[in-house]
């Protein structure tokens, strides 16, 4: 059991170091993810929101694209995730529909809010219902409002995830 948990730190300690080498060298973001699988690096994600003037380009969001490209595959299957901090909600969300074993993190959640990057907000916007949350959300539905999701269900070549 020790040695797996060396093995753990070193994959963390990449992600730290690479979270620290994307504020240094390119002025972004303090976050950085490994995706690892049967011992070996497939995937690696900075945060580049600022430098891509990308919303969704966290750093979990970007090993994730990393890696599946990296294993030509949607799904990280028998995959591990190791992040400089406790994932967001956004980063949540990818993590579930890549579907790796684990996830492991340094910094939490609070730490991040200490520092500026507080995600507080968006846990207690998904609670409220729809109609009470900051940004509108309404449901606007027409004629064959649901084609596409009719097509979906008959088509008999599509790749289930």
């Amino acid at each position: 059991m020790k040695g797996c948990f060396l093995v753990d730190v070193k994959f963390m300690e990449m992600a730290v170091r690479l979270a620290n080498e994307n504020v240094l060298a390119k002025n972004g973001g303090p976050f950085g993810a490994i995706i690892v699988k049967d011992g070996k690096v497939v995937g690696r994600g900075c945060n580049n929101v600022t430098t891509a003037n990308d919303p969704t380009a966290h750093a979990e969001v970007q090993a994730i694209r990393d890696a599946c490209r990296n294993l030509e595959s949607f799904q990280l299957t028998d995959c591990e995730i190791y992040t400089s901090c406790e994932p967001c909600p956004m980063c949540i969300g990818a993590i579930y529909w890549a579907r790796p074993k684990a996830i492991y993190y340094a910094c939490t959640k609070e730490d991040a809010a200490v520092i500026g990057f507080d995600d507080h907000f968006i846990y207690q916007e998904l609670a409220l219902p729809m109609e009470n949350r900051t940004i509108k959300m309404k449901q606007l539905s027409f004629n064959d409002h649901d084609l596409p999701f009719r097509t979906w269900e008959t088509n008999t070549e599509k790749v289930e995830y």
